[in-house]
């Protein structure tokens, strides 16, 4: 009997078609392929079809996969999934980017990029190979670069900065099924680097130009410092600017300058990984004790204070409703 992927670790998982019969495949890729939140229509269902995957999701929450199929259609819309960033590298084959009634041309080394939940198409007219990676908006600072401002898109990666991305893209491509869990963690803090500077000419993203757009991918930088020490209940003001070289006064008014506080951010994106590990399976042994002192906060009580105060209820209440809700 096949290995399901769904029994493997929600971590990391593999599938392949070979280990299902061949009437079986299509339907067998369309389930893994829906995992992975990559709708597919028409499938060939004789013996000549073929798709594997190597899945693995990063500490922050990234997820990457390596998939290697026979021809056919990635498109529509899926809809039941949070707002996030899909980024495409073409590794082998060429490739088709429908969006809006244009059609682009992409070829090996390129890729292509978008908000997830907005209509669109990608056609693989032949065997191919790639690296899809999904990035929840979770992990991104909303003030700096928001999945729901992105436009679909397309890099060609010949030189400069995207050349370079690509190339790190594709290292890790080669590498993906040997690269323990935490050794994750300083690709996804490049990657998101990189995206940024890459997504530059995207005006609507950023909203600025020159050395405010500087300003904002420094702000950015130290956002994503600040996800990695969320954990340590010490974090502060003064310790995140000693991290990054700068005065206190000065990493306020980046703060200001983006219509919050160093307190209230550090606050809410603490609760919103909190609210994260509440619904997730992984967590689901863990207490909400437990899951408040892995984010940082001091105290259960004062965690559930604030939690109630930002969604309108307890974490308790709010964990039970969405068990709930997820066994309708």
């Amino acid at each position: 009997m096949p290995m399901n992927a769904h029994t493997q670790s929600p971590k990391v998982w593999r599938f392949s078609s070979d280990d299902y019969p061949v009437d079986q495949r299509a339907g067998a890729w369309r389930d893994n392929m829906n995992r992975l939140c990559l709708p597919v229509d028409k499938l060939p269902e004789d013996k000549s079809f073929f798709g594997s995957v190597s899945y693995h999701q990063s500490p922050l929450g990234m997820e990457f996969a390596l998939v290697d199929a026979a021809a056919h259609e990635i498109s529509g819309r899926y809809l039941d999934q949070p707002d996030a960033i899909w980024l495409i590298v073409v590794l082998d084959g060429q490739a088709q980017l429908i969006y809006e009634g244009e059609c682009i041309e992409l070829t090996c080394g390129d890729m292509a990029y978008g908000p997830c939940r907005r209509q669109a198409a990608m056609r693989f007219p032949e065997n191919f190979r790639l690296l899809h990676v999904r990035i929840p908006r979770l992990t991104l600072s909303p003030r700096v670069l928001s999945p729901l401002l992105l436009n679909v898109g397309y890099l060609r990666t010949r030189s400069g900065i995207d050349h370079v991305f690509a190339g790190m893209l594709r290292a890790l491509s080669e590498t993906l099924d040997e690269i323990e869990f935490g050794d994750l963690r300083p690709i996804e803090l490049a990657l998101t680097e990189f995206l940024i500077n890459s997504l530059k000419g995207e005006q609507a993203i950023f909203g600025m130009g020159g050395a405010a757009r500087a300003k904002a991918s420094h702000f950015h930088s130290i956002c994503q410092g600040i996800e990695t020490m969320l954990s340590d209940p010490d974090l502060n003001l003064k310790s995140v600017a000693n991290e990054f070289g700068v005065s206190t006064r000065y990493l306020q008014k980046l703060f200001t300058g983006a219509d919050t506080s160093f307190s209230c951010y550090l606050r809410d994106r603490r609760l919103e990984r909190c609210q994260a590990d509440l619904i997730n399976p992984l967590h689901a042994q863990l207490s909400i004790s437990e899951i408040c002192f892995r984010w940082g906060f001091n105290g259960s009580a004062h965690f559930s204070r604030v939690f109630r105060a930002k969604y309108s209820v307890c974490p308790r209440e709010y964990r039970r409703n969405r068990s709930v809700k997820n066994h309708l």
